[in-house]
């Protein structure tokens, strides 16, 4: 049973629309307890970093986060979610992430290394970059997928890339460290290669289910 985290601020009728279309069980809660007995957890998030931390902290889903982490069972951020991930964000102040993954969330600028001046939020279709293999791309060739963000994560940690987007500077566009996973543009707008990413988390949560 995968749980899809309700904190007021992510798109939750899309993901959970993506799920059943796989035909996959899903519930979708608030409740630490009852999200802690999940297999495998969704983050999704739109929306403010700043204001999706004060709900997950004031709510004590933060905790809850980081103690599923620590259980080995698969935890995927999306959007939001994936930036909620990092350590901190520089979004209307300086504000503390959940701190699962290394790197800082930052604007982009508006004008690349050369001074072409660049439209901010980076909106619609991009590329895929594989950086290195991961199960979460199984059955997936580099293709486009559907972006909506005016932020990005910036880190030093290059074995957590697995793939990237090129927009004007090198973006990371699915990351991950051992259980802990999340992605940038939105899956489930991102047609069948969407559903595919959905469909190899799923994988991945019924693997370890396997193995507990």
């Amino acid at each position: 049973m995968i749980g899809i985290i309700d904190y007021g601020m992510g798109n939750l009728f899309s993901v959970s629309k993506a799920l059943e279309r796989l035909n996959v069980p899903y519930f979708i809660s608030d409740k630490s307890e009852k999200l802690m007995n999940a297999n495998g957890l969704i983050l999704p998030g739109v929306g403010s970093f700043r204001d999706a931390m004060l709900r997950l902290n004031e709510s004590g889903l933060s905790e809850l986060i980081k103690r599923f982490a620590e259980t080995n069972k698969p935890l995927l951020g999306i959007c939001l979610g994936m930036q909620l991930l990092f350590e901190e964000s520089e979004e209307n102040g300086f504000t503390r992430g959940l701190g699962l993954l290394s790197g800082q969330v930052v604007r982009f600028s508006g004008k690349s290394n050369d001074g072409i001046n660049y439209k901010v939020p980076h909106m619609g279709w991009n590329k895929l970059t594989y950086k290195r293999s991961s199960s979460i791309l199984n059955k997936i060739s580099e293709s486009h997928v559907y972006f909506v963000h005016s932020y990005y994560v910036k880190t030093d940690d290059k074995d957590i890339l697995i793939a990237s987007s090129d927009y004007h500077i090198e973006v990371p566009a699915v990351v991950g460290n051992q259980n802990i996973l999340g992605m940038q543009f939105h899956p489930e707008k991102s047609s069948k290669l969407g559903m595919q990413l959905f469909k190899n988390f799923v994988d991945l949560v019924e693997e370890r289910m396997k193995l507990s």
